[in-house]
């Protein structure tokens, strides 16, 4: 037998309201376990399917309780009895056993065992009598069905748990024969009469002891057939018995109750199977979902993440727009500073020029008047010669006037072609100079049309900037919004698929009554 180790020798108390049921295939394989077995034995579901169902045997179960659980079982009857079952963890739990074979066409399939809580005396009771077994101190006691029953000479005291229905008619009908024979010769019966009676009367007692086993025995064992019938999933078959009283009302009931059974297998194996299949699509469903939301959510962070960049390159274009914009009115006040220099220039270049043509009337002046001195010269010494020698001092002093009005004649004509030359620069220059100021009023011009651009251009990127702010905001929102259904997905897709796995487990509890 196999011995699950370690044991820890804790009980584990069971939920009063609480029923495991579990079913095994021939080899004793856990084919199914409802959540309360699963939860009460302390093992994941993944852990105990397809495993040896004593997995959870507690050895200090006696083996000969199980030699006759599975020879009531392969008999093809129920077997009740209570059992002491080993946690995952080794602590203990006793359950109310009561296993019953499967049985599909009248061929077992599989065992299926449903446990309830026994009370706080009936434990203490089998403990007590297990150990025993264990001790070898259990004496004549054995098991038969799930009963514990004496044997050697107290095997009589037992008699009346296990004795059939028909032989406790027989007995009790057995037991009137020699009691009327004694109470004939009681009476002074003898002889032949006495034998006759005698003759008379087991006659009539095995009219009756056949009468009531046709009328009683047969009767109860066709309803203990029927009643296994329907305990063990098999109630398609309908028994039929053509009588009313106290038996044929109960074989009829539990006929009636297999029907209704079977009526209400077939009908919640439908639906269960409507809502298998529906379970199904939802759950396929919502992993689309899923999938498909975190695709999305991948993009919108992808997004997110190329606003954020486009939003700083946004912002940092405007940042130089605006000190470009800065640059350009910084550029067309002094572009206007400088045109309004050059016409400064242009104005005392005019100046020059209008000066320059005084100084060289002055000079036609000094020229006139050189020329006349020099005329008074002329004069002055032919006066002196006339004079003779008393103008011959005269004479060199109008000389030397003379030379003076034709140097200073020289220098004013000399003076005055530079005059005439400078005020000729200085026209062209004057002409340079407003040629170059209405250059720089075109500059200026130009320059404030472009600063009234990049303003144009960096209000514009203000507003853009603002605008892809406001967009990567609505998108970080989308973000959280989309990651936060993204979650809801995956919770809706993690109930759906339990959903189904709790809809498979319905259908493979249903299909253990199928």
């Amino acid at each position: 037998m196999r011995n699950n180790q370690p044991v820890s020798q804790r009980e584990y108390e069971l939920p009063e309201n609480a029923t495991l049921m579990s079913t095994t295939d021939t080899s004793s394989r856990i084919a199914y376990a409802n959540a309360a077995f699963v939860d009460v034995s302390g093992f994941t579901r993944e852990e105990i399917q397809g495993q040896p169902h004593n997995i959870v045997r507690h050895p200090d179960m006696p083996a000969e309780a199980f030699a006759d659980m599975w020879a009531t079982l392969k008999g093809g009857e129920p077997w009740t009895a209570l059992v002491k079952n080993r946690r995952k963890d080794g602590d203990h739990y006793w359950v109310r056993a009561n296993a019953m074979p499967l049985v599909r066409n009248g061929k077992p399939v599989g065992y299926m065992s449903v446990r309830t809580r026994p009370s706080r005396e009936e434990i203490d009771a089998a403990a007590r009598l297990y150990q025993d077994f264990r001790e070898g101190s259990a004496g004549q006691r054995r098991f038969h069905k799930g009963l514990i029953i004496q044997g050697g000479w107290k095997r009589w005291a037992s008699a009346f748990k296990t004795m059939p229905v028909r032989w406790r008619i027989r007995g009790a009908l057995a037991t009137l024969l020699p009691a009327l024979v004694i109470g004939a010769a009681a009476l002074g019966m003898r002889g032949m009469p006495l034998a006759g009676l005698g003759g008379i009367v087991a006659a009539m007692l095995l009219m009756v002891s056949g009468w009531l086993e046709v009328q009683i025995s047969r009767p109860l064992e066709r309803v203990m057939a029927q009643a296994l019938r329907v305990a063990s999933g098999e109630s398609q078959q309908v028994e039929h018995m053509d009588r009313v009283d106290e038996i044929g009302m109960t074989l009829r009931t539990i006929s009636q109750l297999g029907l209704m059974f079977r009526w209400l297998i077939d009908d919640v194996s439908e639906q269960v199977l409507n809502v298998q299949g529906a379970s199904s699509e939802i759950a396929q469903g919502n992993s689309d979902l899923s999938q498909r939301t975190e695709q999305a959510a991948s993009n919108v962070q992808d997004t997110a993440s190329s606003m954020t960049q486009m939003t700083a390159t946004v912002k940092s274009n405007a940042e130089t727009a605006a000190q470009a914009n800065a640059l350009s009115g910084s550029a067309s006040t002094e572009a206007a500073k400088g045109g309004k220099a050059m016409s400064q220039v242009v104005a005392t270049m005019e100046e020059i020029s209008s000066s320059s043509k005084r100084i060289a009337d002055i000079i036609s002046v000094i020229d006139g008047i050189a020329f006349q001195t020099n005329i008074l010269a002329l004069n002055a010494a032919v006066e002196a010669a006339r004079a003779g020698e008393h103008g011959r001092g005269f004479a060199v002093v109008a000389g030397e006037v003379r030379g003076l009005a034709q140097r200073s004649a020289s220098a004013a004509k000399e003076i005055k072609a530079l005059i005439g030359a400078s005020v000729e620069k200085v026209d062209s220059g004057a002409q340079l100079v407003n040629d170059a100021g209405q250059t720089m009023d075109n500059i200026v011009a130009r320059v404030r049309r472009v600063s009234d651009l990049i303003a144009g251009i960096s209000l514009a990127t203000s507003e853009q900037s603002a605008g892809i702010s406001q967009v990567g905001d609505a998108i970080g929102d989308l973000d959280r919004i989309t990651q936060q259904n993204a979650a809801l997905v995956e919770q809706s897709a993690a109930a759906a698929q339990s959903l189904k796995q709790q809809a498979n487990r319905l259908v493979e509890a249903v299909g253990v009554f199928r």
